[in-house]
């Protein structure tokens, strides 16, 4: 796999290059699901955790090189310095959001910075705390693993850029769960979004809401990314 990153950290690209190659052979797994997948979702029963520990407890369910480097561009732009992700899964997203944070910064000022990755599944959650070892960035990032609701109430603002790419149907809950603490600029990228139209609708309502003090709109970058910048003060 010859990939391309937007940035020079050898290190940090062979993990990524490791990770996406292994991302792509997971994908052969998915036609084999995909009758137990519509079965549960036309059951109600997708959003049981049983259900869904089966379904994905062992994939990768992670970015594309394209989306990865999306987020790092992104996280430059707004030169993010606390990042917080929910749905860390294996850590690839986590991995270029650590990198455009530690490029945002001295290295004098990384006292200063964190990237909080939440993520459910514990063998997930270690695999990817190995993964962003390997790539010399655990300094930078916390897993938290358990339910994103409970362990994301804790993390502390102000917070420059959060990536949701966990539970679709939690994209609203966990934004609301975070919006005090939101800078003002702050930006949120929703993963996605053309896939999962029915269960993020109400976040897109949400944030394609002026009086919600969002500013937002879909990129057509693979199944869809919802760029939206916060806006503080009060709603109109």
């Amino acid at each position: 796999m010859d990939l391309r990153f937007p940035f020079d950290h050898p290190e940090i690209a062979a993990v990524l290059t490791r990770l996406h190659k292994a991302a792509d052979a997971d994908n052969r797994k998915l036609p084999g699901r995909a009758p137990a997948y519509f079965w549960a979702k036309i059951t109600g029963r997708l959003n049981e955790p049983t259900t869904r520990r089966r379904l994905f407890a062992d994939l990768y369910s992670a970015v594309t090189p394209a989306r990865g480097a999306l987020l790092y561009v992104l996280a430059r732009a707004v030169q993010a310095k606390r990042v917080v992700e929910f749905g860390s899964s294996f850590g690839i997203s986590t991995i270029y959001l650590a990198a455009a944070v530690r490029d945002n910064v001295s290295a004098a000022a990384t006292d200063d910075v964190s990237v909080v990755g939440s993520e459910m599944e514990p063998a997930k959650a270690e695999q990817a705390r190995k993964n962003i070892d390997a790539a010399g960035l655990g300094d930078l990032v916390t897993i938290l693993q358990g339910d994103a609701m409970e362990t994301l109430r804790e993390v502390a603002g102000p917070i420059d850029f959060a990536f949701l790419d966990g539970r679709k149907e939690l994209y609203l809950p966990v934004l609301k769960l975070l919006e005090s603490k939101l800078r003002a600029g702050a930006m949120i990228v929703a993963d996605n979004i053309d896939s999962f139209r029915s269960e993020v609708a109400p976040f897109l309502e949400y944030v394609q809401t002026p009086r919600n003090r969002y500013a937002s709109m879909t990129a057509g970058v693979n199944d869809g990314m919802e760029i939206s910048i916060f806006e503080r003060g009060e709603r109109c």
